[in-house]
């Protein structure tokens, strides 16, 4: 009886999260906006490279996964929830980087994995358990190569934040600590998602 009782909460988890992104697809997929070439060819790459990584450890959700272009300008969608099953985007918002990976000539970033250095690190992160801190809840990020080593001991998590806009704008965004920083409605959309599955959930951060 208990196997049976186990089993069928099981069932109704999974049914739940599935319900979740079906329901994301269905409010947003309308709003999805068109990559252009470049954007487009970028993130199939990492699309591809992710699907490796999760090949070869059970521990990633194969379902879902998240990609941030930096090469997008901040005040444009170029935070993006990925289906890895339908190999589509079903989710996409601003997000903010880091104020130390401003190189004082517009459009053009750079990257640190240095303690205070208070810039973005390139690189595919997992995200981890919330936690109430100084912005609400927010998720820990564990670096999973070189370039991000250090996102754990620097303090690099996945937040919200009341000044970063909703809609896409022309102008730039403010600037965070170095942590992925995203308006509160967005957030609100990806916890959901984050908190209903059972595997870590992989963000990869390029340029």
């Amino acid at each position: 009886m208990k196997k049976i009782t186990f089993g069928l909460i099981f069932i109704g988890i999974l049914f739940t999260s599935f319900k979740i992104i079906d329901k994301i697809k269905t409010e947003n997929l309308s709003k999805i906006s068109v990559l252009n070439d470049s954007s487009k060819e970028k993130l199939e790459n990492q699309v591809n490279q992710i699907r490796k990584v999760i090949q070869a450890n059970p521990k990633y959700n194969k379902e879902i996964a998240f990609f941030i272009d930096m090469k997008i300008p901040s005040g444009k969608n170029r935070f993006f929830v990925y289906d890895l099953k339908k190999d589509t985007i079903i989710d996409q918002g601003l997000v903010a980087h880091g104020s130390g990976s401003e190189t004082g000539v517009q459009g053009k970033l750079k990257f640190s994995n240095t303690n205070n250095s208070l810039a973005t690190s390139l690189g595919k992160y997992y995200i981890g358990n919330s936690y109430i801190g100084r912005f609400g809840k927010a998720y820990k990020l564990y670096g999973l190569d070189k370039t991000n080593s250090n996102a754990f001991e620097r303090a690099i998590v996945l937040h919200k934040y009341f000044d970063v806009p909703y809609e896409q704008q022309t102008d730039y965004i403010c600037n965070s600590y170095g942590c992925p920083m995203v308006n509160e409605k967005y957030f609100k959309r990806i916890e959901k998602i984050i908190d209903n599955s059972k595997t870590n959930i992989l963000l990869v951060i390029y340029y």
